[in-house]
């Protein structure tokens, strides 16, 4: 028992010392203004307006299966444009992020990762009734939750929570926000992360990976664990971080890097 106590504290100063204060303009990765003008505008004929896709206020779309990008962490977002722009993450939905990323300069990518660090609007998340009236196949919020703040350890699982934080809501720059993330996105990345995972090192090195791989994980921690979810997992893990919320009502102080 100590020893779990000692373990839930450790994680748990952790990301209490992992958490920036919020971003003012001057500590930006990136010159804001011309993010928000590439975000909302796009830039020439290469670059279409990124607000198009994943929504004035940020928040994606289930229809296309746009990630949500509000209260997303600049770092994150730097890497994940950087990893378009190099090929080592394929964009397997739109197939359009791989050449828009390409057609941003490095700096222009510091930039649009500063303004979308700035999209603060409500949490909402994916109406999971809408998608099962619609077909799509919803997983079961309460038993998500257990694999959110638990994991499976005899599977091999360890909980979200652990790394991205109380309902995954980051932990700092260290991990990205994944609460109040799409549902139909969280399944399709953690279906992408299994399918990495079966993907062989030699193979990665050539670029000779399926369209629904993903590979560009830190260390590979997230081929690690996706590995041994199940499809039920996956669905069930998403079906709870699309509704989580960063705050509960006896705890309503807002993560500081919001």
């Amino acid at each position: 028992m100590k020893r779990m106590i000692s373990s839930v504290g450790a994680v748990a100063m952790l990301a209490w010392f992992a958490a920036p204060s919020t971003v003012s303009a001057e500590e930006a990765i990136g010159n804001i203004d011309n993010g928000r003008a590439i975000f909302q505008n796009g830039k020439g004929d290469n670059v279409p307006a990124c607000q198009g896709c994943h929504g004035v206020d940020g928040n994606g779309d289930d229809g296309i299966g746009t990630p949500r990008l509000s209260y997303q962490v600049d770092s994150y977002i730097l890497k994940q444009l950087t990893d378009f722009a190099q090929d080592k993450r394929t964009d397997d939905t739109m197939y359009q992020m791989n050449d828009i990323a390409k057609a941003l300069t490095p700096q222009e990518r510091k930039d649009m990762a500063a303004y979308v660090h700035t999209l603060k609007s409500p949490y909402i998340g994916s109406n999971l009734d809408q998608l099962r009236r619609d077909g799509a196949d919803v997983g079961k919020p309460h038993l998500g939750k257990m694999i959110v703040e638990y994991g499976v350890p005899e599977r091999g699982i360890p909980a979200c929570k652990s790394c991205h934080g109380f309902h995954g809501r980051s932990a700092g720059r260290m991990y990205p926000a994944i609460g109040g993330q799409n549902y139909v996105y969280l399944k399709h990345e953690l279906e992408s992360w299994r399918n990495g995972a079966n993907t062989s090192a030699a193979d990665i090195a050539a670029g000779k990976k399926e369209d629904n791989a993903r590979t560009n994980d830190y260390m590979g921690q997230m081929r690690a664990v996706a590995k041994h979810m199940t499809d039920e997992d996956i669905k069930n893990a998403a079906a709870f971080l699309t509704l989580a919320r960063p705050v509960t009502p006896g705890n309503p102080r807002s993560p500081s890097h919001m």
